[in-house]
């Protein structure tokens, strides 16, 4: 068997799933429950509260959308058995055989309480209205039709309604304005949905507990329990597996992949990549708090912002840091994306003296001082790639620390934009460079649904014209014409600095067997037995 690294070129050319064998592990016995070591926990049960991976893959175990992604990111019907559109009204036709897991029926009521509720919830960080802002109306036709009407042709609805998990008005309902709040929902009350699981109990840092949803109308789920345990240190999570207290971990670390081929104990499994790890600049501040030797902002100038993008070797973070388990960037999406802009298909080549001649050009010949804030433990080795970064930008002058922190502080910074510099990720699970776009780059407005992770404050009227035009554009040579010179500029203007693709990878005691996805998803119903 070829090692990972090489097995990755070929994962990214076919596009499918890769598994190959690992380590050495006693083999646990066969179970009705099913606990899985996660590599950042949720920071909230409101399926409706924070777009962030963590939280999105267990709101999909409890809840269902009307459509829903496959392990390709392709559309399949979930809730809503089939649907049709003409200009801007869209019909969406209900599965009337579905059940709540409480036993009541799902109507067309709960979609309409559903997507109305996205808007009404208060202090997210990063809001669902990123999926609901094109949404003029939802109507309900009768129990099982639902009428949903754009703002202006839109041919990413069905991709936006994959995000958004549908929950019982009866239970979910409350005096405040969102109905239940996410303070009820966290503690389970209202928390009901049509998925195959059901909430049973959250002690946060320690475990979250699912149970069997016995209404569920699909197949039968295999696990009468799934067990969340939080397990921050990927070495933590490894030897949790080897010693059967898990039997699913996230993210194995990548120093033991070459080990892991060689033994057939455990299998792991690798997914297509649709994750982006780069860095964000503060982009709107005269003067940034993270920077020391300097009276201005350093980042303001697009020179700087080269020449750090320049100071960065991205290969050799992929051989050395990431163990071959990635693949340099020189967008901020895959090259095979619909919309990529083709010019920057390939990473850029470190150059150490065009980067030093750039900072002396804008004026920083001495350099300058600099924090960059990192998480520790929620992307795949995040804190070591963090100290790569200060290393090389080091050699050019600019003398960097990290900051790093636990995911659930760094990101309440990230939130504050308290980080002059910051190493962050996004996941891309539209299949479009425009879902990325309008989130990371264009002018944040929360209200409107774009700019939600903006938080290096860029803005580019320009960029937002040719978005916000992609996005009502239904041809599609003209739609991808669009963003691809939207994406042209923003990676001309240095806006974010793009590192590498994150490999998904999972590692699964022997007898188990996992549908890989390139979202990153963990799903318990997509874990089963090997007949």
């Amino acid at each position: 068997m070829p090692p990972l690294s090489q097995t990755f070129g070929s994962l990214l050319r076919a596009g499918a799933v890769a598994a190959v064998s690992t380590l050495a592990l006693a083999t646990a016995p066969q179970a009705a429950d099913l606990t899985i070591g996660l590599k950042s926990e949720p920071t909230s049960l409101d399926p409706q509260f924070h777009v962030l991976a963590s939280n999105t893959q267990v709101s999909m175990a409890i809840f269902e959308p009307l459509v829903a992604q496959n392990t390709e990111l392709g559309i399949e019907p979930d809730l809503a058995t089939s649907w049709t559109f003409e200009g801007t009204v869209w019909t969406f036709n209900l599965d009337p055989a579905v059940t709540f897991s409480d036993g009541t029926p799902f109507t067309a009521d709960d979609v309409v309480f559903s997507i109305d509720r996205v808007a009404k919830v208060p202090n997210s960080p990063s809001p669902f209205t990123l999926f609901t802002r094109q949404i003029a109306s939802v109507e309900a036709v009768d129990a099982h039709t639902v009428k949903i009407t754009t703002k202006e042709p839109y041919p990413l609805l069905v991709n936006d309604l994959a995000y958004l998990p549908i929950l019982s008005k009866a239970a979910a309902s409350g005096p405040a304005p969102e109905g239940r709040t996410t303070t009820e929902l966290n503690r389970g009350e209202g928390l009901i949905g049509t998925g195959p699981y059901k909430f049973q109990s959250w002690e946060r840092g320690a475990s979250l507990v699912l149970a069997r949803n016995d209404a569920f109308h699909g197949a039968a789920p295999e696990w009468d329990h799934v067990v969340y345990k939080p397990m921050v240190n990927p070495a933590s999570r490894a030897a949790a597996l080897l010693a059967g207290d898990i039997d699913v971990m996230e993210a194995p670390p990548t120093t033991d992949l070459k080990d892991m081929e060689a033994n057939p104990k455990v299998s792991v499994v690798a997914g297509p990549p649709a994750r982006v790890l780069y860095v964000g600049l503060d982009q709107f501040r005269d003067a940034t708090p993270g920077v020391k030797g300097t009276a201005h902002n350093p980042f303001l100038d697009i020179r700087v912002r080269e020449a750090m993008s320049l100071a960065i070797d991205r290969k050799a973070i992929v051989a050395r840091v990431m163990g071959g388990a990635a693949q340099a960037a020189g967008d901020l999406v895959p090259a095979t994306m619909f919309g990529a802009d083709p010019g920057h298909a390939e990473a850029p080549a470190a150059d150490i003296a065009r980067a030093k001649a750039l900072l002396a050009e804008a004026g920083y010949a001495k350099g300058f001082d600099l924090v960059l804030g990192a998480p520790s433990g929620r992307y795949v080795n995040d804190a070591r790639i963090a100290q790569t970064l200060a290393a090389m930008w080091s050699r050019i002058g600019i003398r960097t620390t990290v900051e790093a922190s636990t995911p659930s502080v760094f990101f309440k910074n990230y939130y504050d934009m308290s980080y002059s510099a910051y190493l962050a990720s996004w996941g891309n699970n539209s299949g479009e460079v425009g879902t990325t776009l309008k989130a990371l780059v264009l002018t944040r407005d929360p209200a409107k649904g774009i700019g939600t992770a903006n938080n290096s404050g860029y803005a580019n009227p320009e960029v937002d014209k040719l978005v916000l035009e992609g996005a009502s554009t239904m041809d599609p040579e003209a739609r991808e014409a669009l963003l691809a010179q939207a994406d042209k500029i923003v990676l001309d203007d240095y806006t974010l600095l793009p590192l590498h693709f994150e490999q998904p990878l999972w590692a699964l005691r022997a007898g188990l067997t996992y549908a890989a996805r390139a979202d990153q998803y963990t799903l318990p119903q997509d874990v089963h037995s090997v007949k």
